[in-house]
């Protein structure tokens, strides 16, 4: 969806909300936007789809987290906001909140039962369900240049097809489900005790309103058989450890035709011989000579982009962090890329020509009979502290 508004503002809860209260506040919109409800009002189903975006974002704790740090283009760059075309997707997503086990149309204890007789029913009554398929997970191992700058993978999916002998229906080839006869192809049975009427999932069609009196034999009415794909997925630039990227409809497909679920793919970024990276900065450790930290010099320093030429004035210290603009890793959110810190270490010679030798010990000589006054200070404190 296009819309910017604030999640919180959509569902009318306080960014301090429970988990329990933001489903709350969801189901209650839910109810008063159904399309049923509303049927005067064209905006009622966007308005609900606007609700269900904001709870699929804020009832997910990661979600969550990057859209209080980043707000909508945090969720957007790094795939997290799913976004839904129609009214159906919404159930099929959130079936659970509604009772629904899972999404597709009927199903007992559904909150929408009460008021409009089963999902999108309008009174008619539920009529077979439909559940989505599982979804799927898999990691991605890519470099830190790739993290950088995107990259491409094709991956081998193993997960279930739709059987080639029934497409997807479960029943053998010329023959079709038919209404189940416990409950006339509502998913759902009641049940009087006293004065209660109770109303569960049906034992004989396990709520999905049909039976098969001929099942495929391929699939035994399942509806699907194993099977290997190979499908693309694209990284944009910055993802890190634990970014999800969604490969929408690409997950197990629901029992007997029932709709897709999704794919999600985790990403793993290697650890680097040289870099380490922090969110979207990274670090460098590059080994400076005694004489070069002392007296300055110049020197070339790797970056994701190439060589780059980094000057160090006169006496820097050992441990100093200087910082190269621009040439960290690509933010998902937007906005410019984070920075090189770069640490400067003293690069000790484990061996000494005997000329290097004599010249240290000529510049020992120096230090000894003419001491800095940082030196000076320091001496006198210390002692000062042994004699008191």
């Amino acid at each position: 969806m296009s819309t910017q508004r604030d999640y919180y503002e959509i569902l009318g809860v306080a960014r301090t909300a429970t988990a329990d209260e933001i489903k709350k506040a969801f189901r209650k919109l839910a109810l008063q936007y159904h399309p049923d409800r509303n049927k005067d009002d064209p905006k009622a189903e966007e308005k609900f789809k606007e609700c269900a975006e904001g709870y699929e974002v804020l009832s997910d704790p990661d979600k969550r987290k990057i859209y209080d740090q980043y707000g909508h283009a945090g969720v957007r760059q790094s795939g997290q906001a799913r976004g839904f075309g129609s009214f159906e997707e919404v159930f099929q997503a959130f079936g659970d909140i509604f009772g629904m086990g899972g999404g597709g149309r009927g199903g007992g204890g559904s909150v929408f039962d009460e008021f409009f007789g089963g999902f999108g029913g309008g009174g008619k009554g539920a009529g077979p369900r439909r559940q989505r398929g599982a979804t799927l997970k898999c990691q991605l191992d890519i470099s830190l240049e790739e993290a950088a700058r995107g990259t491409e993978r094709t991956i081998d999916v193993a997960r279930n097809e739709s059987c080639g002998d029934c497409g997807g229906a479960g029943a053998a080839p010329g023959s079709s489900a038919t209404v189940c006869p416990a409950c006339r192809g509502k998913g759902v049975v009641h049940q009087s005790q006293g004065f209660f009427s109770i109303r569960t999932t049906c034992g004989r069609c396990q709520g999905e309103g049909e039976t098969l009196e001929h099942p495929c034999r391929k699939c035994r009415g399942t509806g699907t058989e194993k099977a290997r794909r190979e499908l693309k997925v694209k990284l944009p630039a910055g993802v890190d450890t634990g970014t999800q990227v969604r490969l929408a409809g690409e997950g197990e497909p629901g029992p007997r035709g029932g709709p897709r679920g999704d794919l999600y793919c985790i990403v793993n970024v290697k650890e680097h011989a040289l870099f380490r990276r922090e969110e979207d900065d990274l670090h460098l450790d590059v080994p400076v000579s005694y004489t070069g930290l002392v007296m300055g010099t110049r020197v070339d320093v790797p970056t994701l982009s190439g060589p780059a030429t980094l000057t160090v004035p006169q006496r820097t210290a050992a441990g100093t962090v200087m910082r190269l603009r621009g040439k960290g890793i690509p933010s998902l959110r937007g906005g410019g890329p984070g920075d090189l810190l770069i640490r400067l270490t003293l690069d000790m010679p484990k061996k000494l020509t005997k000329r290097q030798e004599e010249l240290l010990r000529e510049l020992q000589q120096q230090d000894e009979e003419n001491v800095s006054p940082e030196r000076k200070s320091f001496l006198g404190k210390v002692k000062d502290l042994f004699s008191a």
